[in-house]
């Protein structure tokens, strides 16, 4: 069992990490802090007393071997051990881009060019144990005064600066940077594993994974597939129908995705039949097992419920199919 702050525990396995709620609301309000949204992969970090580290995304999925860079950084630490959270990223210009971190993602053990060409840095924003204590009971800002002594951040490991109060002010700047958003965060709440309202998303631009259910036959001179056919799960466990996307792919990608649908093929469509038994105005469709979860960009979603503008960003090996749902922002604000 954990122990309670400022006491011995052991270092657990595992531990669910927090995740932040979708809002509408902008504020500002001296009992939160405000983070930079970064567009990439969760990663949790266990490092032993004995320095073995284990990089963990938050699907339980061990990612070590794929980002060699970040565990030699974190082995070389001095600590009796510890457990952080935070963000694997690569960059574009100054921008984060998911679609640039795709390249080393499901890649076990990449070469000395793909760690040259896409180098990767990870950008720490909370711990949860450290020196064999337990730091989640403590408040936000405490465990991030503990996060900035304990590691020391240089090479691929960042430490995430926040900013107090003034939060519609930062966002309108986050916005006018190209930033994908901010994250909220209640300054006096411990970390709670799960979604919570304790830490909000004010995103900039719209985006979210959905599972991939089948795809249609290219056209022209494409090659692979034409378009993707997405969905999300509801409340009652079905899958719905949200649309097709078919830009976003290089040709690396529609080669490589298109082989490994094939071999999920199915012939009925995965998409519940009381919600849409088939997408209409397709041709050459071809269903497959809801097993592959994608990243997908967009502007706004249609009154029939379905993406506009919505471009393919990457897959996304960190998140289990059946948790995917339709993020509907909250009416969560400072005093939710």
């Amino acid at each position: 069992m954990p122990g309670r702050d400022g006491q011995q525990a052991r270092l657990p396995a595992w531990l669910v990490p927090e995740l932040a709620t979708l809002t509408k609301e902008r504020f500002s309000d001296p009992a939160w802090i405000f983070e930079r949204k970064l567009d990439g992969e969760r990663c949790l970090a266990y490092v032993e007393a004995g320095h073995e580290v284990r990089l963990m995304s938050r699907s339980q999925h061990q990612i070590t071997s794929t980002f060699p860079e970040i565990a030699g950084a974190l082995t070389a630490q001095q600590s009796d051990g510890f457990i952080v959270d935070g963000e694997i990223v690569a960059f574009q210009g100054d921008q984060t881009r998911f679609e640039q971190l795709q390249q080393r993602l499901g890649v076990a053990r990449p070469g000395n060019d793909l760690l040259a060409a896409v180098p990767v840095y990870y950008y720490l924003f909370d711990v949860l144990y450290a020196e064999g204590r337990d730091i989640r009971p403590r408040p936000v800002r405490d465990r991030k005064k503990v996060l900035r002594s304990l590691l020391a951040f240089d090479g691929p490991l960042r430490f995430t600066e926040h900013r107090d109060t003034d939060g519609e002010a930062y966002y309108t700047e986050a916005c006018g940077s190209g930033w994908e958003g901010l994250i909220a965060k209640r300054a006096s709440a411990p970390y709670r594993g799960g979604r919570t309202r304790d830490w909000l998303k004010f995103k900039c631009v719209s985006g979210q994974e959905f599972v991939i259910g089948g795809f249609t036959d290219p056209r022209g001179s494409r090659s692979g597939f034409g378009a993707l056919l997405l969905g999300y799960y509801d409340p009652d466990g079905r899958l719905v129908y949200a649309g097709k996307v078919g830009t976003g792919f290089n040709e690396k990608l529609l080669h490589s995705l298109h082989q490994a649908m094939v071999g999920l093929e199915r012939d009925t469509p995965p998409f519940d039949a009381g919600v849409l038994p088939r997408p209409r105005g397709l041709t050459g469709v071809h269903w497959i097992e809801p097993r592959l979860v994608g990243q997908v960009g967009f502007s706004e979603w249609t009154r029939d419920g379905e993406l506009r503008h919505p471009r393919f960003q990457g897959l996304r090996d960190d998140k289990d199919p059946a948790d995917v749902v339709r993020e509907i922002p909250a009416d969560a604000g400072p005093a939710s």
